[in-house]
Parts: C-alpha cells; structure tokens; sequence
C-alpha cells in the first residue's frame, strides 16, 4: 500500500490517480475491442469521441457525489478541498450518474441510440471499477470496519484507517467488491451471447453491481450512518436498483412492442 510511485523534484505522482486514469483507459479500450469484435465498429468513433467527454462529466458526478452525499461535513468546513480531486475522493456510483448523463446528451446530438451505447459501456465499466478499488485500496481509502478477529487488513501508520482505528484488522470491503466486479463481468459476458432487449445488459449492470455494493457497505467503516444506519452509497444503490427494475421493464416492454415478439426473461 502506497500512495505515491514516487516524486519528480516536489511532485507526487499518486498511485491513486495513475490507476484511476489507467482505469478509465483499460475501460475504454475494452470497450473499443468489443465493438470491433461484436461487429459494432460503426460505433468506434463515437466512443473515441466518448472517451474524453466522458472521463470530465464522470470526474465532476463523482466529485459532487463524494463532496454533497458522502462527505458534506468535511468539505463544508474546508471548502477549499472541493475541487482537489488529486487528493482523492471520488464516487464510483457518482461517476457513473454523471457519465450517463453526458454520454444522453451526446447520443440525442448524434442521434445514436442511447441504450446501445450503454449496453456497449457495461462491461468496460465493470472492468475499470475493479482497477479503481485497487486504486482505492493502495490509497489507504474506502477501507472497512474492524473484523473483531486477527482476519483483516492492518492498514500503516499514516493513513486515516490506521488513525480511527489503530491496530485493528480491518474488513477487505473494497478489495472484495473489485473480486465481485470481475465476476459480475465474466456473467455478463456470458449473457452477452444471448439476445436480449437493448438496454438490458447496462440494466443488469445497474442491479446487480448496485446490490453488491449495498451489501458490502455493510462493512465499510469510513462513512458516517444515516437512517436505517446506512451509509451514503447504499443510500443511493437502492434508488439506482430501483430504476435499474424500472427501466428493465419499459425496455423490454418497448422492444416487444416494436417488434412484436416475446423476447427472453
């Protein structure tokens, strides 16, 4: 666990921010590959002009997420911490909000379909959010609640984990939801050689990484509670569960009627 790889002169080049950008590309890329390989690669120059657009909307929704959900009494008392993102504090579930609604806007200017694109995004987001809680992790953030038992991550001294909860193993909570991302790839891919309405493989990724990521809060330790003593993320992964169900059943109720067949359940 290390924050920065090292320093040109004063400068900190942090492992969080190279594995968040890594990320992001790995994603990306995926993306593209799929495209070319799935017969899609009329759409490659979408997503080549996705590529930025979508890594400054995603970054400000994360932002915001992490600055007015997650952390609001931190920030209201340092608001000149708000915008350094370089020191971390990003939310994934923000970050995907903010990517939806500025690859929308993009696809009503192109006028392309915008739940083929989505479709298209869900397994390189699944990719790139495993990369990011690695970046979470040698970070020393997004860390878990004491385990009670020798079984854990004992964080070093210096990081906030280390500093709210001393010696005690901590819960791998961002570890194992990384585990779970690939997982929930590696079945999407394999729905992926089915044919389903359009929209419904992002539909299954707003579930079921949603689902996960309440359950594993449970052991997450660096956020304050809240009513029903959950924290912020599960607060929102219900509602994005919620619309994910929704949303499901209008697509699929939409591509039945346009083409008039009974599509898969």
């Amino acid at each position: 666990m290390h924050k920065y790889w090292f320093h040109i002169g004063s400068f900190p080049v942090r492992t969080y921010s190279t594995l968040f950008l890594l990320a992001f590309l790995l994603g990306l890329g995926f993306t593209i590959y799929l495209a070319k390989v799935e017969n899609k690669s009329k759409y490659i120059p979408a997503w080549i002009d996705l590529g930025p657009i979508l890594f400054f909307g995603g970054v400000i929704g994360a932002r915001i997420w992490q600055v007015f959900f997650f952390d609001w009494s931190f920030y209201a008392q340092h608001p000149g911490q708000i915008i350094a993102v370089w020191h971390g504090g990003l939310s994934i579930q923000g970050g995907v909000v903010g990517a939806m609604i500025t690859g929308w806007v993009y696809a009503r200017i192109k006028k392309i379909p915008f739940w083929t694109l989505a479709d298209m995004a869900a397994p390189g987001l699944l990719l790139a959010q495993s990369i990011g809680r690695d970046a979470d992790f040698m970070n020393g953030s997004a860390y878990g609640s004491p385990t009670g038992s020798n079984f854990g991550v004992l964080y070093p001294v210096g990081t906030l984990a280390r500093l709210q909860y001393g010696d005690h193993p901590l819960w791998p909570s961002m570890l194992w939801e990384g585990q779970a991302d690939i997982i929930l790839l590696g079945l999407l891919m394999i729905l992926k050689l089915k044919r389903w309405p359009t929209g419904w493989l992002f539909v299954y990724y707003m579930i079921t990484y949603n689902l996960v990521r309440f359950f594993l809060e449970m052991l997450r330790g660096d956020s304050p509670r809240f009513l029903f003593h959950w924290d912020a993320a599960q607060w929102t992964a219900m509602p994005m569960v919620l619309a994910g169900v929704i949303a499901g059943v209008w697509l699929y109720l939409a591509e039945r009627k346009r083409t008039g067949e009974s599509l898969p359940l």
